[in-house]
């Protein structure tokens, strides 16, 4: 079986056409659909959908996809060699939950793109559950998630716990709420700025107030902690950040933490990757030192 026409699928599968396929890899349409049809006739089975747009697989299309990925990947094993101290390189496929974005994205990817230059990175943002998913199904290659700290990685996977935090709750520094101790009945009054559902730190709050048989009123559902920060500070409602994040935002002098001894509930920052990282071994070692040595200097930030 020749993997050219298995990379050509995958590439269909994965960017929804045979024009963008044929761009990724380099090659004509033609060459695309010709490869295409040669696994397709090698198998004996239609692998895409083709009257849908994107492109999708069939059901035959979404197992071979997924032992395609495998397949390439031990052939990339195979060609990179994994013993120490060779070169890594083809694709390197990471997915980053928003609250990690902007410092992942930052030192950390600059230093993989410097240390070794023959990997090239490809970078998807989602939240933690979704790119779990694409984790455990070969769309991804390794993960960097935030869950609650009673949710565990699934267990197939290999997980490196790189910090554990314990979110702040903030107010408008001006708003009418006691500068003493709050309980949750009263921190259930407030309506809340968050996160879409998907959200460690929303299913934390969640979760919290559900045992106390408490609502969760929510008043804004918006992406970005500078955005929620800023509409807390404007009055519309509290919110819940990383110290780290309070600490780095323009509204800081406008806010305040409110102290809520009954709501303890943390999340973890969590590096995944399959059980058999091969070629990509020593990058993934790279992103977690990184990336720990990141979240540390996070929790030393004063708020």
């Amino acid at each position: 079986m020749n993997t050219h026409d298995i990379e050509a699928f995958v590439a269909v599968v994965e960017t929804g056409s045979i024009v963008a396929a044929a761009t990724r890899l380099h090659l004509t349409q033609p060459g695309i659909s010709r490869r295409v049809q040669s696994l397709e006739d090698r198998l004996g089975v239609a692998l895409l959908e083709r009257q849908s747009k994107p492109l999708k697989p069939t059901a035959a299309g979404r197992e071979v996809y997924q032992r395609g990925r495998r397949v390439l990947g031990s052939v990339a094993d195979l060609l990179a060699g994994v013993e120490p101290g060779s070169e890594a390189s083809g694709e390197f496929r990471l997915g980053v939950a928003p609250f990690l974005a902007e410092l992942a994205l930052t030192h950390p990817i600059d230093r993989l793109r410097t240390e070794f230059v023959k990997l090239t990175l490809r970078i998807t943002t989602g939240w933690s559950p979704t790119l779990l998913t694409l984790l455990e199904s070969n769309a991804i290659d390794a993960a960097a998630v935030v869950l609650p700290d009673d949710v565990m990685p699934p267990n197939t996977l290999t997980t490196h716990l790189l910090s554990h935090q314990l979110p702040v709750i903030v107010a408008q520094r001006e708003a009418g709420l006691s500068e003493g101790r709050l309980s949750l009945q009263e921190l259930a009054s407030q309506a809340w700025i968050l996160n879409q559902d998907g959200c460690g730190i929303r299913r934390s709050i969640r979760h919290t107030l559900d045992a106390a048989r408490l609502p969760v009123d929510v008043a804004v559902e918006t992406f970005g902690t500078e955005l929620q920060l800023s509409l807390v500070a404007r009055g519309i409602g509290i919110g819940m950040v990383m110290p780290g994040a309070l600490a780095r935002s323009a509204f800081r002098a406008q806010l305040r933490v409110l102290q809520v001894p009954e709501f303890k509930a943390g999340v973890n920052t969590w590096l995944v990757h399959a059980r058999a990282p091969g070629r990509l071994a020593a990058p993934i070692e790279r992103l977690r030192r990184d990336m720990s040595e990141m979240l540390d200097a996070e929790e030393r930030l004063l708020i």
